[in-house]
């Protein structure tokens, strides 16, 4: 019993191309749609698995969705007199309405019920007129940006004319002349504060005299009371005596 067709739509249908250099990882996407009204397993498979690697390589596409497959070709020394042999098969199958485990689907899957499409792989170096292109589209971009810049400075440049350059330079001799009126200020200040300082002090020493004599002389009024204060214990002392 025959196969039936792939139900799924492949872009491209039947070659992946890789395009160097080849000295690091190549990616090529192919694009699966389901188009039915099934969910649609699938499977991609490669004849060469070390030098591809394929994200994802399984899964389920719903029905009326793509899906979109990179297949990373890994880097390698490529000789262009060698024709690349690599195929890889996309396998689907229809998904049962009562699936509980896709990978027990796959193994209990009839061969009348799977469905495969094949592409072959193509390798392609850039050729030498496109590098050449590509060179010269980046020098003259490189030029282009540049002139720009050039301009740019030159337009910069033209639009200062002798009245702003005249401003800048009344506006520095202003800012100058403030400078100086600010240095002048902070000196007279800092001359006022000294002065101020000293004639605090200056004060300050005469009271500080006038303190101490009135200490002297209240410690001076001091002694004397208590000597009549002894002096008129020792008399009420004697006439109590005397009367006694």
């Amino acid at each position: 019993m025959a196969r039936p067709e792939q139900v799924l739509v492949l872009e491209p249908q039947h070659e992946l191309k890789f395009r160097g250099p080849f000295t690091d990882v190549v990616t090529a996407t192919l694009k699966l749609t389901n188009p039915t009204d099934r969910n649609v397993c699938f499977k991609v498979k490669t004849t060469a698995p070390r030098r591809y690697c394929v994200r994802p390589n399984s899964g389920i596409i719903d029905a009326g969705t793509s899906i979109n497959v990179s297949v990373m070709l890994q880097p390698f020394d490529y000789d262009p007199n060698e024709k690349s042999k690599h195929k890889f098969m996309v396998q689907s199958l229809l998904v049962p309405y009562d699936m509980t485990d896709m990978e027990g689907v796959w193994k209990e899957a009839k061969p009348e019920e799977l469905m495969d499409s094949k592409l072959r792989c193509a390798f392609e170096m850039p050729l030498e007129n496109d590098k050449t292109h590509e060179g010269e589209s980046k020098k003259n971009e490189t030029s282009s940006t540049s002139v720009k810049s050039e301009h740019q400075t030159k337009q910069g440049s033209v639009s200062m004319d002798d009245g702003e350059v005249k401003k800048i330079m009344e506006e520095c001799k202003r800012l100058q002349t403030e400078v100086q009126r600010l240095r002048e200020e902070n000196k007279q200040i800092k001359e006022d504060d000294g002065l101020r300082k000293r004639r605090v002090t200056s004060a300050a020493a005469p009271h500080s005299s006038n303190m101490a004599m009135t200490a002297m002389k209240d410690e001076g009024l001091s002694t004397r009371v208590l000597a009549f204060c002894l002096l008129f214990f020792v008399i009420g002392a004697i006439i109590g005596k005397m009367v006694l």
